[in-house]
Protein backbone atom coordinates (compact mmCIF):
# COMPACT_ATOMS: atom_id res chain seq x y z
CA UNK A 1 0.00 0.00 0.00
CA UNK A 2 1.27 3.61 -0.51
CA UNK A 3 2.86 5.44 2.79
CA UNK A 4 -0.65 7.82 2.82
CA UNK A 5 -2.92 4.99 2.82
CA UNK A 6 -0.61 3.53 5.91
CA UNK A 7 -0.26 6.93 7.28
CA UNK A 8 -4.13 7.56 6.99
CA UNK A 9 -5.36 4.06 8.95
CA UNK A 10 -2.36 4.70 11.63
CA UNK A 11 -3.93 8.01 12.57
CA UNK A 12 -7.48 6.82 13.46
CA UNK A 13 -6.50 3.31 14.50
CA UNK A 14 -3.97 4.96 17.05
CA UNK A 15 -6.02 7.16 18.37
CA UNK A 16 -8.72 4.58 19.56
CA UNK A 17 -8.13 3.00 22.88
CA UNK A 18 -7.07 -0.35 23.86
CA UNK A 19 -10.76 -1.42 24.68
CA UNK A 20 -11.33 -0.89 21.74
CA UNK A 21 -8.04 -1.70 19.60
CA UNK A 22 -7.89 -2.04 15.50
CA UNK A 23 -6.16 -4.70 14.50
CA UNK A 24 -5.92 -4.86 10.22
CA UNK A 25 -4.78 -8.56 8.96
CA UNK A 26 -4.30 -8.09 5.27
CA UNK A 27 -4.96 -11.29 3.33
CA UNK A 28 -3.29 -11.13 0.22
CA UNK A 29 -4.92 -11.06 -3.05
CA UNK A 30 -4.77 -13.91 -5.27
CA UNK A 31 -2.71 -13.17 -8.24
CA UNK A 32 -5.10 -11.90 -11.44
CA UNK A 33 -4.19 -12.39 -15.15
CA UNK A 34 -6.21 -12.16 -18.31
CA UNK A 35 -6.91 -15.73 -18.01
CA UNK A 36 -7.37 -16.49 -14.30
CA UNK A 37 -10.16 -18.45 -12.77
CA UNK A 38 -11.55 -15.58 -10.58
CA UNK A 39 -14.14 -18.34 -9.11
CA UNK A 40 -11.14 -20.48 -7.89
CA UNK A 41 -9.28 -17.40 -6.51
CA UNK A 42 -11.91 -15.92 -5.00
CA UNK A 43 -12.65 -18.90 -3.08
CA UNK A 44 -9.27 -19.32 -2.31
CA UNK A 45 -9.72 -15.99 -0.76
CA UNK A 46 -12.48 -16.76 1.29
CA UNK A 47 -10.44 -19.58 2.90
CA UNK A 48 -7.55 -17.67 4.01
CA UNK A 49 -10.00 -15.30 5.25
CA UNK A 50 -11.64 -17.82 7.36
CA UNK A 51 -8.59 -19.55 8.12
CA UNK A 52 -7.66 -15.65 9.99
CA UNK A 53 -10.47 -15.47 11.96
CA UNK A 54 -10.45 -15.21 16.27
CA UNK A 55 -11.93 -17.91 17.60
CA UNK A 56 -15.61 -17.04 18.40
CA UNK A 57 -15.45 -13.75 17.03
CA UNK A 58 -18.48 -11.55 15.78
CA UNK A 59 -18.18 -11.42 11.81
CA UNK A 60 -19.13 -7.93 10.16
CA UNK A 61 -18.91 -8.66 6.32
CA UNK A 62 -18.28 -5.07 4.27
CA UNK A 63 -20.84 -5.65 1.46
CA UNK A 64 -22.54 -3.57 -1.15
CA UNK A 65 -25.78 -5.68 -0.21
CA UNK A 66 -25.40 -4.87 3.45
CA UNK A 67 -26.93 -2.22 5.44
CA UNK A 68 -26.28 1.27 5.06
CA UNK A 69 -25.67 2.52 8.46
CA UNK A 70 -25.65 6.32 9.23
CA UNK A 71 -22.85 7.22 11.90
CA UNK A 72 -24.91 7.37 14.82
CA UNK A 73 -26.28 3.62 14.06
CA UNK A 74 -22.44 2.69 13.49
CA UNK A 75 -21.66 3.62 17.03
CA UNK A 76 -25.06 1.71 18.12
CA UNK A 77 -23.57 -1.23 16.46
CA UNK A 78 -20.37 -0.44 18.01
CA UNK A 79 -21.92 -0.13 21.90
CA UNK A 80 -23.70 -3.66 21.03
CA UNK A 81 -20.01 -5.03 20.22
CA UNK A 82 -17.81 -4.04 23.25
CA UNK A 83 -21.01 -5.13 24.94
CA UNK A 84 -20.78 -8.43 23.86
CA UNK A 85 -17.16 -9.09 25.08
CA UNK A 86 -15.75 -11.04 22.33
CA UNK A 87 -13.95 -10.04 19.70
CA UNK A 88 -15.40 -8.24 16.03
CA UNK A 89 -13.68 -8.96 12.78
CA UNK A 90 -14.80 -6.75 9.88
CA UNK A 91 -14.12 -8.69 6.49
CA UNK A 92 -13.60 -7.11 2.84
CA UNK A 93 -13.55 -9.09 0.01
CA UNK A 94 -11.08 -8.42 -2.40
CA UNK A 95 -11.60 -7.08 -6.26
CA UNK A 96 -14.39 -9.40 -6.68
CA UNK A 97 -15.74 -9.13 -3.48
CA UNK A 98 -16.67 -11.40 -0.67
CA UNK A 99 -16.31 -15.38 -0.99
CA UNK A 100 -19.64 -17.01 -0.97
CA UNK A 101 -18.63 -19.22 1.89
CA UNK A 102 -17.87 -16.36 3.98
CA UNK A 103 -20.75 -14.70 3.85
CA UNK A 104 -22.98 -17.14 5.66
CA UNK A 105 -21.07 -16.42 8.43
CA UNK A 106 -21.81 -13.03 9.39
CA UNK A 107 -24.14 -11.85 12.13
CA UNK A 108 -24.01 -8.63 10.22
CA UNK A 109 -23.41 -7.33 6.87
CA UNK A 110 -22.42 -3.19 6.49
CA UNK A 111 -22.46 -1.56 3.12
CA UNK A 112 -20.26 1.81 3.46
CA UNK A 113 -21.98 2.97 0.13
CA UNK A 114 -23.01 2.17 -3.23
CA UNK A 115 -20.23 3.54 -4.54
CA UNK A 116 -17.33 1.16 -5.04
CA UNK A 117 -14.16 2.73 -3.61
CA UNK A 118 -10.41 1.55 -4.06
CA UNK A 119 -9.15 -1.19 -1.38
CA UNK A 120 -6.62 1.29 0.30
CA UNK A 121 -9.41 4.24 0.87
CA UNK A 122 -12.05 1.98 2.30
CA UNK A 123 -9.48 0.71 5.24
CA UNK A 124 -9.26 4.63 5.86
CA UNK A 125 -12.95 5.03 5.83
CA UNK A 126 -13.51 1.88 8.08
CA UNK A 127 -10.93 3.35 10.79
CA UNK A 128 -12.35 6.79 10.69
CA UNK A 129 -15.90 5.84 10.63
CA UNK A 130 -15.22 3.60 13.93
CA UNK A 131 -12.83 6.39 15.36
CA UNK A 132 -15.92 8.97 15.34
CA UNK A 133 -18.25 6.03 16.17
CA UNK A 134 -16.44 5.79 19.05
CA UNK A 135 -15.89 9.67 19.74
CA UNK A 136 -20.07 9.78 19.85
CA UNK A 137 -19.95 7.23 22.68
CA UNK A 138 -18.53 8.65 24.69
CA UNK A 139 -19.23 12.17 24.24
CA UNK A 140 -15.53 13.49 22.62
CA UNK A 141 -15.93 16.83 20.45
CA UNK A 142 -14.07 15.09 17.56
CA UNK A 143 -17.93 14.22 16.08
CA UNK A 144 -19.24 17.38 16.27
Amino acid sequence: MPSWVQQGYDEYAKRLPRECELVLKEIPAGKRGKNSDIARITKEEGDRMIAALPQSTHIVTLDLAGKSWTTPELAQAMQRWLGNGQSVSLLIGGPEGLADEVRPLARESWSLSKLTFPHPLVRIVVAEQLYRAWSILHNHPYHR
